[in-house]
């Protein structure tokens, strides 16, 4: 069945744009979508993931390398052969444990041949690609914390059973969850590059467009990913150009102050939101083509760089959007 397209999908400008950021620069530190049910969380995730074009990797490699990464991965994967496969897309389970994530020792290899052998988890499965969490903040709070070590270093280190083991995976971290369920401690949220809020459109023309697309989607879905081909090919060619652009875009140094001033105003936490507001604006302005960063890119992104890194205040009754967006007027106009 063909997947529904990302240029398809309605509304949550916010969310498709911090994916989009994730996807020209996964260093970013991943995204936490916080929102209602079925509004197109997992979707969005799924159809970006599905939207860009084939990795090319070691043919029999159980951790993805590239053809110029042969033999470097703990598998001897020196095959001369490549091939061609999806970009990763890997669900982790809400009742995953650590040896699942993160790889174990391989049991039957142990008992049948008496060798000590690696079985790797799903942070192998998911490099090069995007590891998706629902309900992230109903996982424990040590694999959350060790998911965000991974996705920051782009390498995970094992030590199990006499074995020590050190693999790529560097991935784009995407968490999803419902705040009445339950939120994340402030100590990982913070770990989050970006973070974005879904809401239940309110609009009538909105939730028809959305009923609409759905009925196509089901009734023929071929027609309809073709009928979207055109768009999504548009964001593919957007995100090939910002991922060139992106490592080498300069940003002034006026720019820097401006999110400075503009971090001591909201009162965020830590200079993590300074660092993480300047690598979201490079990302968005490499997205758009531009070669420099400018004000505009800074205060479009400063809503979710900065969102979740607040400090409560009891006597502003505001959300945080609204607080950051106050700011931004007060300091820039």
């Amino acid at each position: 069945m063909a997947r529904f397209p990302f240029s398809a999908i309605v509304a949550q400008h916010e969310m498709k744009l911090a994916l989009l950021i994730a996807a020209v620069d996964p260093a970013i530190g991943g995204v936490m979508v916080f929102g209602d049910r079925g509004t197109g969380k997992s979707t969005a995730a799924r159809a970006l993931a599905a939207l860009l074009p084939p990795i090319t990797m070691v043919d029999g490699c159980r951790y993805g390398c590239q053809p110029d990464e042969r033999g470097t991965c703990p598998d001897p994967c020196t095959s001369a052969k490549s091939r061609r496969a999806p970009v990763p897309f890997v669900d982790l389970p809400l009742g995953a444990t650590e040896d699942r994530v993160i790889g174990a020792l391989d049991l039957e290899r142990a008992l049948r041949h008496g060798e000590k052998a690696f079985e790797p988890g799903l942070l192998a499965k998911a490099h090069r690609g995007f590891l998706y969490i629902d309900e992230i903040n109903l996982l424990e709070d040590h694999l959350v914390d060790l998911l965000l070590d991974v996705a920051a270093s782009g390498e995970s280190t094992v030590e199990r059973e006499g074995l020590s083991v050190r693999h790529r995976a560097r991935f784009v971290l995407i968490g999803s969850g419902n705040p009445e369920e339950g939120e994340l401690r402030p100590q990982l949220l913070d770990r989050f590059g970006l973070s974005v809020e879904v809401r239940t459109p309110e609009d009538i023309d909105t939730r028809v467009a959305i009923m609409r697309r759905c009925a196509a989607q089901e009734r023929d879905p071929d027609a309809f990913a073709e009928e979207w081909h055109a768009e999504d090919e548009k964001v593919l060619r957007r995100i090939a150009r910002g991922q060139k652009l992106v490592a080498k875009l300069a940003v002034p140094d006026g720019i820097l102050e401006d999110a400075a001033r503009l971090c001591q105003a909201v009162r965020a936490d830590g200079l993590r939101g300074e660092l993480t507001l300047m690598r979201a604006a490079r990302g968005l302005a490499a997205l758009e083509g531009s070669r420099t960063g400018r004000r505009a890119h800074m205060v479009r992104v400063a809503p979710m760089a900065l969102r979740h890194r607040l400090r409560r205040d009891v006597l502003d009754e505001t959300g945080s959007a609204a607080r950051i967006e106050r700011a931004v007027d007060e300091l820039f106009g």
